[in-house]
């Protein structure tokens, strides 16, 4: 099967339920909220609500398929909160647009990710996921490219 991501706004949401759903990640949520992490670092883009950045979002979302997201804000302080099934998190905290404070732990670091996206953005104007080409395999993978991006999604 065959197709375009259309370039206009759209989403993906689980739908399913059972026993065999993935359940919340409400653990790792609260690691991410107090832990030091592995890896401490300052992020070079103030923090956003990935959530509602809806391209930022999408390219997580292909680029670390599972990703849950957080963001709470207090007066002018900002934290986003990233998890992911495999144990992975990340929490970016800052005041309004300062660079932020970034704590990682995990096998993946999340918010470098996050970061290489925004970054792309910011140098090319927009992101490949819109436009794509879409190839979906009987296995049911959904391949993804645009130019030279390429991204893959689903199980194996």
């Amino acid at each position: 099967m065959f197709g375009q991501v259309e370039r206009d706004m759209a989403g993906f949401m689980l739908t399913r339920s059972g026993d065999d759903y993935p359940p919340a990640l409400a653990e790792l949520f609260a690691l991410a909220r107090s832990a030091e992490g592995d890896e401490r670092s300052t992020g070079r883009y103030p923090v956003v609500d990935v959530a509602e950045a809806w391209e930022l979002r999408s390219m997580l979302e292909v680029t670390a398929p599972g990703v849950e997201l957080g963001y709470e804000t207090h007066d002018r302080a900002r934290t986003a909160f990233l998890v992911h099934p495999d144990g992975s998190w990340a929490r970016a905290s800052a005041e309004w647009t300062d660079p932020p404070e970034v704590h990682q732990g995990g096998p993946r670091r999340l918010w470098t990710a996050l970061e290489r996206i925004r970054n792309r953005l910011n140098a090319e104007g927009s992101l490949p996921l819109l436009g794509a080409r879409v190839r979906i395999t009987p296995d049911g993978v959904c391949h993804l490219s645009r130019g030279k991006w390429r991204a893959s999604m689903g199980d194996r």
